[in-house]
């Protein structure tokens, strides 16, 4: 019978639950994982986002070319071609800027050489955060998604070095 007790007190010892540490531990580990898991998920899509409105930009610029064919210049607004009403991926509309009938006036987007970026149209997002300025190098224009050198470059304004 004292065998059997003796049995019995080591059983219970090697089925005991786990301490109040070692949960604490495991709760921790899931806790970092679940961080960097979740970072990795929000710079995906935020790289969804990008392209998303890389690819809304060049397509809209197709558009307003096409309307260039049977138009003598871009048309005066979004509105004209139907993209009116598009927004980008951060929920806010695209910018337009038709700069055959500015004359000059100083509003088209520029290079770091202040050289303007497009001689038709300027077409682009405020990007992630929402602020621009019509110069690139400043900092509020860096995340802007731009279209420049007449649509041959579509993407961001950090990455546009003429």
């Amino acid at each position: 019978m004292e065998g059997r007790a003796i049995r019995r007190g080591r059983m219970a010892a090697s089925v005991r639950g786990m301490t109040f540490v070692e949960l604490m531990i495991s709760v921790l580990i899931v806790g970092v994982l679940t961080a960097i898991a979740l970072a990795g998920y929000q710079n995906y899509r935020e790289r969804i986002r990008l392209n998303q409105a890389i690819t809304d930009i060049s397509a809209m610029s197709v558009t307003i070319k096409h309307y260039m064919i049977d138009n003598p210049g871009p048309p005066a607004s979004l509105a004209d071609v139907n993209l009116g009403n598009k927004v980008d991926p951060w929920g806010r509309p695209y910018f337009y800027l038709n700069l055959t009938t500015l004359k000059g006036n100083g509003k088209s987007r520029r290079d770091k050489n202040l050289n303007p970026l497009n001689s038709d149209f300027d077409l682009y997002s405020a990007g992630k955060d929402g602020q621009t300025q019509t110069q690139l190098n400043a900092p509020q224009s860096r995340d802007d998604v731009i279209r420049a050198r007449d649509g041959k470059f579509v993407g961001l304004a950090s990455d546009f070095d003429p």
